[in-house]
């Protein structure tokens, strides 16, 4: 696709691969019939006996009707709203008529990329197309466009002129600022800017997507919806300039944040940074700021985080709630259309989510600032009445092969106060050290793993998000339970890296609170009579880590028997601490200068070094020790890392 910097674009296009052909369409319907699905075509409408719909969703995934999947998790929530509601999953995007397929939308378009970032989707870290894509039948890729949020809006705006476009979904969220995008080695635009669109919804959407449908429908303008929390919009050229003259002006009860704008970020790695720590700041939906960016002539207005969604139900039509959303008519199937398994849906089809948000704020993480630092849990019924759900699935064969969320055990932690959690400005409740204010008690998660495992019907009930271990260390019933119950062989943990200034650019615990995690997994499991690991999860070539660091994490490494497959490339994903400090050199937080990999062939050194026991990584190891002046480490000796 072409760059979509300017002011205009033609028709999208891709200069670097052919669009692949739609999936092949099954010859019978396997499966659910298909009035159970979200209609995706006119005749699913005119079995409905429906003149049209009221929202189109549009996303960039196969259609599979499955909480998991974010932009049918929406369409789910508006439907059971009263709205009649569409789904065109993954459309071929070389001409608007796919988008035609369901007639012009009675209120609005709602685009999202998919529940990965497109160019994350297709890219790995060492920008090589991968070569599968999970979230599409059969895997094959080349399903979707880059930086599919801009083109499909585009086309939408193609294919019925006037409709509103509301974008959502994680690029959209993650790239709704100017921003670094490592694809292209480029600050860019926001999101919002390139597409052109009317609004963007940001972080988890089910509270501001309600509030914008409900003021469509009622015939308001989309361009005077303007003060929705978790929207942002553009204000127009002829008002920008009383909008910076007087930012508070859509607000009432607090300040405006001025950004640094995109032309300045742009230019300048130093503001990139202000920019940077200036947006985390206000990312607490308690005491968030509205936020202005400046964009050329225009400037991008971001109201205040949506607030979370509660804990239970309620009563009420207004309530929403994490309980209400897992009930939804999910058919939890593939469409039938496909003739081939999406594997993303064999990954998850028999998990459960327990929760969203996640307190750590590891600075390489963006589930953060997509889902919140604030815990919205689930009760135990909706629990169960989710397993229940899955034992009718014709497969399930007693097994749930997931029962966590973004952590496995940050279930129902909060602060303990609501008042200090609205006021509290800190981007991590762990880091320095667990927040004397978060309650850590494991009860509630202990109880719902308990009720999972002994539901009828159920055989096993595993764990394999992965657990806070500095957490986990604080309860030796939990890690008890976990050891006896919930754990299949192997457990799921993420040290990162051994090095105490890389773990601090990080904001993950010392690796000491790792090594009593394992040691205390380690006598719950004998204890349990079960032969079981832990699997670590490492991160390479992150910002503040060198070659010494790596060297440092590989001895550690070999000192203690590991030979880690579970490795990650660090890759700067949009709108991150760590993709901050990787760009411009700098953390934002203490405009401390930081080390950063930032060729590929560095990069490509200290993955080595993670790996040194693979043959295969040899060259590049010995490449990297020398590079580091540390030829003692090449040989036959015992200390020795490589062979010579």
């Amino acid at each position: 696709m072409g760059d979509t910097h300017g002011s205009r674009f033609a028709k999208p296009r891709d200069d670097r691969r052919r669009p692949a052909p739609p999936p092949r369409v099954a010859k019978g319907p396997p499966g659910p019939p298909r009035r159970l699905f979200l209609p995706t075509t006119r005749a699913d409408l005119e079995e409905r006996g429906w003149d049209g719909v009221d929202v189109v969703i549009v996303t960039g995934d196969a259609y599979v009707d499955h909480p998991a999947f974010g932009p049918v998790l929406i369409a789910r929530f508006l439907e059971g709203l009263g709205y009649r509601v569409g789904l065109i999953a993954q459309p071929d995007w070389r001409s608007a008529e796919p988008f035609r397929e369901l007639g012009r939308p009675r209120l609005f378009f709602g685009v999202a990329a998919g529940n990965l970032d497109s160019m994350l989707n297709r890219l790995t870290a060492q920008k090589k197309n991968r070569a599968e894509d999970p979230y599409s039948p059969g895997g094959r890729p080349g399903q979707r466009p880059d930086r599919a949020t801009v083109v499909y809006a585009q086309r939408c705006r193609e294919a019925f002129p006037g409709v509103p476009v509301v974008l959502g979904g994680i690029e959209a969220s993650l790239r709704r600022i100017a921003h670094y995008d490592y694809w292209s080695d480029t600050v860019r635009r926001s999101v919002l800017v390139d597409s052109k669109a009317d609004l963007l919804v940001f972080g988890m959407g089910e509270r501001p997507i309600r509030e914008v449908a409900a003021r469509l429908a009622v015939g308001e303008p989309v361009a005077t919806i303007r003060d929705v929390r978790g929207t942002a919009w553009v204000a127009r050229k002829a008002e920008t300039p009383a909008l910076l003259e007087d930012p508070a002006r859509y607000t009432t009860d607090r300040k405006v944040v001025v950004l640094p704008s995109y032309e300045e970020v742009a230019a300048d790695k130093h503001a990139y940074a202000r920019m940077a720590k200036a947006f985390q700041l206000e990312t607490n939906p308690g005491n968030g700021r509205p936020l202005v960016q400046v964009h050329g002539d225009r400037a991008v207005y971001y109201n205040p985080p949506a607030l979370p969604l509660e804990d239970d139900a309620g009563e009420g039509a207004d309530a929403v709630a994490m309980d209400r959303l897992y009930d939804l008519p999910f058919v939890r199937a593939v469409h039938p259309t496909y003739s081939e398994p999406v594997p993303a849906y064999e990954t998850v089809k028999h998990s459960i989510v327990l929760m969203r948000g996640c307190f750590g704020g590891c600075t390489f993480c963006s589930i953060t600032e997509h889902e919140g630092r604030v815990i919205q849990s689930r009760s135990t019924g909706s629990v169960l009445r989710e397993l229940r759900a899955i034992r009718r699935m014709p497969d399930f064969r007693g097994t749930i092969t997931d029962l966590g969320g973004p952590t496995a055990n940050m279930y129902k932690m909060r602060c303990r106060s609501k008042d200090i959690e609205t006021r509290c400005r800190k981007l991590s409740c762990v880091h320095p050290g667990g927040c004397e204010n978060l309650v850590t008690d494991h009860g509630p998660v202990r109880e719902v793993m308990g009720a999972v495992r002994e539901a009828e019907g159920v055989k096993h009930a595993f764990i394999a998000s992965g657990v806070r271990y500095d957490l986990a260390e604080l309860d030796r019933g939990y890690v008890e339970d976990l050891a006896k119950h919930h754990v299949g062989g192997h457990l799921s943990v993420a040290p990162e890296h051994c090095s105490d200034r890389v773990l601090d650019k990080m904001k993950k615990p010392g690796i000491a609170a790792f090594e009593r995690f394992k040691d205390m997994f380690a006598e719950a499991s004998a204890g349990a009579g079960k032969e079981q690991y832990d699997i670590p999860y490492f991160i390479s070539g992150h910002p503040g880590c060198g070659l010494g660091d790596m060297i440092e994490l590989a001895l550690w490494l070999k000192a203690r028997g590991y030979r880690p497959r579970q490795v990650q490339d660090f890759i700067p994903t949009p709108m991150s601490i760590a993709s901050a400090m990787y760009h411009t050199g700098i953390d934002p937080l203490t405009g401390e200068t930081v080390e950063v990999a930032r060729g590929l062939r560095e990069k490509k050194l200290q993955k080595a070094l993670l790996l040194y026991w693979n043959r295969e990584q040899w060259p590049l190891a010995r490449e990297a020790l020398r590079e580091a002046g540390r030829e003692d480490l090449i040989g036959a000796g015992a200390d020795c890392l490589v062979p010579g």
